[in-house]
């Protein structure tokens, strides 16, 4: 008898048991956030990355690029993060083979690092390709063009926010999660469309009051991150300054 409970609790044992693969869809996604804060916290050359993609995202907001064009920046952009994870994932794979000093293990980092150089070359280059002729002849017509495309401005707006949340968040080191952490993500993103609401309603007849609607919204985004205890009141209150003060600055620059 005792025999048979034994092997029936191993058996449960076994059935309970996580298989890989299967952890879910927000477990999986937490997973590859942490690795995402993780590379920006503590590796140099991402931090410059996320940086420069903002100047260009910047830039082509500015000069009012196409929407292939915002497109084809977007995925070199990407091709860059991907190569530089790819190359941290690498480094510390091999750190953890061996830690003695290896003329492959060398190698190895060295054709990954190379990955990397030949892909922020090549992001580089189409980003000189696809904004050098409107650089040029940047004029006021060219920002009240720009100005004219709403929905180009806040896409950008909602962009540079996020990745001033992912900073934040990295250099702060609050949280390994995309849950908590300082700033709040969902305060800054909510304010920050708020701000671009009111600014582009401002001409209509009811700017008014969609400017109202959407200033709750996102007051009933913050306080539903303080009550469900995954953010206080400070992170909160220092996403959605963020979120407003970056909407308006690109705005305001137009």
């Amino acid at each position: 008898m005792f025999g048979r409970g034994k092997q029936g609790a191993k058996r449960g044992e076994k059935r309970v048991r996580p298989v890989k693969g299967q952890q879910g869809v927000a477990r999986s996604f937490n997973h590859a956030y942490r690795g995402l804060i993780f590379a920006v916290r503590t590796q140099r050359n991402m931090r410059f990355h996320v940086v420069a993609s903002a100047v260009v995202l910047v830039l082509s907001l500015l000069v009012g690029v196409s929407k292939l064009e915002l497109a084809i920046l977007v995925l070199v952009i990407m091709a860059v993060f991907v190569a530089e994870m790819f190359n941290t994932a690498l480094e510390f794979a091999v750190d953890l083979v061996t830690s003695e000093y290896r003329p492959l293990a060398k190698l190895a980092k060295d054709v990954s690092a190379g990955a990397v150089l030949v892909t922020s070359v090549a992001a580089l280059a189409v980003g000189y390709l696809l904004l050098s002729d409107n650089l040029g002849p940047f004029s006021l017509e060219t920002l009240e063009r720009v100005r004219n495309w709403p929905g180009h401005v806040t896409l950008v707006v909602l962009v540079l926010v996020t990745i001033a949340v992912l900073l934040g968040k990295a250099l702060t080191g609050a949280s390994n999660s995309f849950l908590g952490g300082m700033p709040s993500g969902h305060a800054a993103v909510s304010f920050a469309g708020w701000v671009a609401a009111s600014f582009v309603a401002s001409g209509g007849r009811f700017g008014g009051l969609i400017s109202l609607i959407t200033l709750l919204m996102a007051l009933l985004v913050c306080q539903s991150r303080v009550e469900s205890g995954i953010h206080t009141y400070y992170e909160v209150a220092a996403g959605a300054l963020i979120g407003a003060l970056l909407a308006v600055a690109v705005f305001q620059l137009l």
